[in-house]
């Protein structure tokens, strides 16, 4: 046992005597020719924040093609059958919803107690929203409103 100890003891001081010696040959101090060989600070810098920014950079690439991954699949040609129309909060966690699948259109009701077809629809139109009869100002609106009650 003893012997082992010994000999652990005479490889450790080895290697350190060893190391050493490595090390003051790489010492950039001890050679006074070597002092100019290192990089510039202000080069280093700019390295740096450059390898920051493009990380980065491609992390919020990755956060947005994750967020918006359905934009991309709708325009490679096939757009969706099943659409949200419009939807209006009728306060708390109910809520209105004008939904198409195709050519079809369905009013749903949301509530916390699941979700009801309330009426089927016409087919609709394959006029963009906004292209039909023109909306009144919201002064006309308040007078028109005001005069029906």
């Amino acid at each position: 046992m003893k012997k082992i100890t010994i000999r652990s003891s005479i490889l450790a001081s080895s290697f350190c005597l060893l190391h050493s010696a490595f090390a003051e040959s790489t010492n950039t101090l001890a050679n006074p020719g070597l002092t100019n060989s290192l990089p510039d600070v202000g080069l280093s810098l700019v390295r740096v924040l450059g390898a920051l920014a493009l990380v980065l950079a491609i992390f919020l690439g990755g956060v947005w093609l994750f967020r918006n991954w359905q934009r991309l699949a709708i325009r490679r040609g096939h757009a969706p059958k099943l659409n949200v129309l419009e939807v209006r909060s009728l306060g708390g966690r109910h809520a209105l919803y004008v939904v198409a699948y195709e050519n079809e259109r369905f009013l749903l009701a949301a509530s916390p107690a699941g979700v009801n077809l309330v009426s089927h629809l016409q087919p609709g139109e394959d006029t963009p929203p906004g292209t039909g009869a023109p909306q009144p100002s919201f002064a006309q609106a308040l007078t028109q409103t005001l005069k029906g009650k």
